[in-house]
Formats: structure tokens, sequence, C-alpha cells
């Protein structure tokens, strides 16, 4: 770049420079930082980084390592200053192949030593060692940060969230495991009394840094000014009390295991002293109700007195490996459900448990995700006149998002699905393996029964369809789909 006179771009005054950079992702600043020394102390301008959106992990050791390093630098230049970070941390390769082969288990078989006690495998301890101490550099970096306003930190759960991996029992098998533990949940807790404009405090399966105690730290300045609170944990009881839920009286959105939404909570969250709540978030984990049950949970009344105060209230479920029965057991009439996400490898979703959905949130519901991972692809029409699916694109008014895998969805339903909603499904995603065709049509329809389905859809829905061709793009890791979706949700996306 040249200007007037032939000055050249390192005549230009820092704040012009800053300015410029402000442009530039993050990846492109560093770049433009190896320039010349004058350019690299314009990079580390506060003004520059209010905002630090990260997301490490996921490679060989060596990659790991590599990472580990780049997090600890940008950590240690902007941690004490950024005002909205965003971690999201998967440990070496990302999921792991578990020790079991059997994708259906829910527990993980860990080899034992002569005395019967169990052993992780040197994988798994570099994983779970990598992430303590990418904790601990985040922790340390922030700990006396008074103006972070927003904090979202996501933990890898495959890796993390094995049954057993952390506790006592295996904690010594890890390099200092205990103490860095304890360091990261003393480090979580300063910085919560540190904290003074605190907005957004979301923490998703970060193992073992929140605890019971943890936000009895959060100062009372922080404590009014928080607008969203996530908290999900498979593992541990409830991370937040009533009287701790009481002192946050601006909440906006909440996002919890629904294990943990319990009566005392909604009934809280129903005062009229508070601010109404817009959005909440509740993950259903199957796998986990063995140690957190749906005892307790909020009840119809209890619905009912919430709705009552807070009118605008709209909720996100996502159900994992959750059967039909125990969703009949949550899914109160009451409820203001916008979107549901219905995920699983083993357990079915029943036509009478779509019935239900269709009829009972029939004005709410926006977003329906039905997905299975198994081996056989069920007929949800099966034994009715009428298919399910069909009958809750007719009933639900609102439906804007619709995801299908790992069910059948016959061509002519599919077709029926485009033309009662039109234009206003604004997604349809339905992967090709989920997609049959009767028999039948091509006795009466000429050609190509695929491309006639296309044509036909993208006539209903008034653009463009094709059929998911890769399922891996709808069966993506749930628990980090929520994760995401509910910032989304929360934040009125």
């Amino acid at each position: 770049m040249a200007l007037c006179g032939g000055v050249g771009a390192m005549a230009l005054p820092s704040e012009l420079i800053v300015h410029i950079f402000s442009f530039l992702s993050d990846r492109d600043k560093l770049r433009a930082s190896a320039v010349c020394s004058r350019w690299r102390e314009c990079l580390f301008y506060p003004a520059l980084w209010t905002e630090l959106k990260l997301r490490i992990g996921g490679g060989c050791n060596d990659s790991s390592s590599e990472e580990s390093q780049k997090l600890e630098f940008l950590m240690r230049k902007f941690g004490s200053f950024v005002r909205e970070l965003q971690l999201e941390i998967a440990p070496v390769e990302g999921n792991l192949s578990s020790l079991s082969n059997d994708p259906t288990s829910t527990r993980m078989e860990q080899p034992q030593d002569a005395d019967g006690n169990s052993q992780l495998s040197e994988r798994w301890k570099n994983a779970t060692s990598t992430y303590l101490d990418q904790i601990l550099c985040v922790l340390t970096s922030i700990r006396n940060n008074r103006h972070l306003q927003n904090l979202s930190l996501y933990g890898d759960t495959f890796v993390l969230q094995q049954e057993g991996l952390l506790d006592s029992s295996n904690l010594h098998q890890i390099h200092l495991g205990d103490k860095k533990i304890n360091e990261i949940q003393r480090l979580f807790m300063e910085f919560l009394s540190n904290s003074r404009q605190l907005r957004w405090l979301s923490c998703s399966f970060m193992l073992s840094l929140v605890t019971p105690c943890s936000l009895a730290c959060l100062s009372n300045p922080s404590a009014e000014t928080l607008h969203h609170l996530s908290l999900l944990d498979h593992q541990l009881g409830p991370l937040i009390s009533p009287s701790e839920l009481d002192r946050f009286s601006t909440l906006h959105s909440l996002a919890l295991d629904f294990s943990d939404f319990k009566s005392e909570l909604c009934d809280l969250l129903a005062s009229p002293q508070r601010t109404p709540l817009h959005r909440l978030s509740l993950l259903l984990n199957g796998a986990a109700l063995e140690f957190k049950g749906l005892e307790g949970t909020a009840t119809e009344d209890d619905w009912k007195s919430l709705v009552c105060v807070s009118a605008n209230l709209r909720v996100y479920i996502m159900a994992l490996e959750v059967d039909s029965s125990e969703l009949l057991r949550v899914l109160k009439p009451s409820l203001p459900l916008e979107r549901l996400h219905l995920d699983s490898y083993s357990t079915l979703v029943t036509d009478g448990t779509l019935e239900l959905i269709s009829q009972q949130y029939n004005k709410t519901l926006t977003h329906f995700l039905l997905l299975r991972d198994g081996p056989d692809f069920p007929d949800l029409s099966i034994n009715r006149n009428e298919d399910p699916l069909v009958l809750l694109a007719w009933r639900c008014t609102q439906l804007a998002v619709l995801v299908i895998h790992g069910y059948i969805v016959w061509s002519h339903n599919l077709v029926a699905i485009s033309r009662l909603r039109g234009s206003s499904l604004r997604t349809l995603t339905v992967s090709e393996e989920s997609i049959d065709f009767d028999p039948d049509q091509s006795l009466y329809i000429e050609g190509d029964p695929v491309h006639n389905l296309v044509k036909e859809v993208s006539l209903g829905l008034g653009r463009v369809w094709h059929p998911c061709l890769d399922s891996s793009i709808v069966l993506c890791e749930p628990t980090q789909h929520f994760h995401r979706e509910l910032h989304a949700f929360s934040t009125g996306s």
C-alpha cells in the first residue's frame, strides 16, 4: 500500500493500523503481525481482542501440544482484558475409540491390573492430562479479569464424560491429576468472585470444573447482571440450588439437565418479583437417568405457574437415548415447547409419541429433529392410516425446521409434508437412506422416482430441494450440537 508523496504503510499512525486490524479475522491479525515489529506491537492493543473464540484439540499428540502452546500464548496476552471468551475443547483425537467396541454401551470397559483396579490406557491418560492443562491455562489467565462479560466453555463429552474416568480411583493414574482438579475448581471460583459484570456464563460438560458450591462464589454485582446461565453435566447432581438461583433475578435464559429442573426451581422462576424467563433449554440424557432420575422434576402445575408469569417463555429439549415411556413423563401439556431434538441409537420413538407431540405443541413447535443412528430403519406409519410425520406437519403450523434420519419416510409422505408447510418450512433435511418408494408408484408415475420426488418436493417448498446424501451431516455429536444450538436459541437467533 502506498500513500501520497511515496509515504508507505509504515508511516501510518498506530491508531489507524489498529483500526485496519479490527476488520481482520483473528488468524489474519496474527499473520499481519509478522510483517514488522511495529505492526506486532499494534496487534496487542486491547481494543482488538475484546472477543476471543477458540476451538482446540482433535489432533494427534504433536498437534495437541502445538495447540496448547497457541492457547497459552493467546491467553497470556489477552486473557486479562478480553470481554467475551468462547472456548471449545476436544482432547487428543476428539472422539477416541472406546475400549469397548459396542456402540450401544454407555459404560467404558476399562482394563484392570492384578488387584482388579481400573487402568486407563496411555491415550486416555494423555488426553485427560491435556484437557486439565488447557483448562488450567484458561482459568489462570482470566481469574482476575473483572471486565469479562461472556464466558462459554465446552469440554469433550466422549473422552471425558465416561463414567468413573476421573473418580478417586483413577485420578492417581494421571500425573498430578487430583491436584490439578482442585486447582481448576479453585481458580474458577476465584474468577466468579472477582467478576463484576458477567452477563453470560455457560459451562457445558466441563468435567470437574463446576461443583455444587461454585456459584455461591459469584460476586453480587455479577449476580445482578447475569442474563444467561448454562450448567450441563451428565454425572453430577444439581449444580445450582434454589437459594443460589434466587440471587440471579434478571435471568433471561437458562440451560440445565432436565433431571436438575426440579419443582422448587420452577416455582422460584415463577415468582412475579423476577425478570420473566424467555428461553429454557433442557437436556434429557437417558443413559444418565440411572444416576439422575426424573423424580421431583417440574409438574404440570409447575409449568402452568411458570408460563403464567413468563408468557413469552419458549423451551428447547434434546432427548438422548430416551424411550417413549420416559418422554411421556416429561412432555407436559403446558410446557411451551418450541424446539425438540430426539436422538438415539438403540431406543425408538413410537408413532403414539409423535401423535402426542403434534397435538400438544401444535401452536409452539418450530424445530423438530428426529434422528436415529441404528442399523435398522423402522416405519412409523406401518400400522396407521395417516403418517404421524405428515400429521405433525399439518398440525404444527409454526414448523420451520424438520430433520429426519433413521426412520423410513415414504416419498409420497415427504411430498405431502412439503405441500402442507410450503415455503414456511425453511429447513427440510431428510437423509437419502431414510427415503423409501412405494413399488406401486412405478405403475402410474413415469420416469425416475428420485427425480420425480426432488421435483415434487421442490415445487411444494417453492425452492430447490435435494435429499441429504451424507448422513454424517445430520448425525453430528449431539451434545456439541445442543451446546451450540442453545446459544442461538437463547439469543433469539
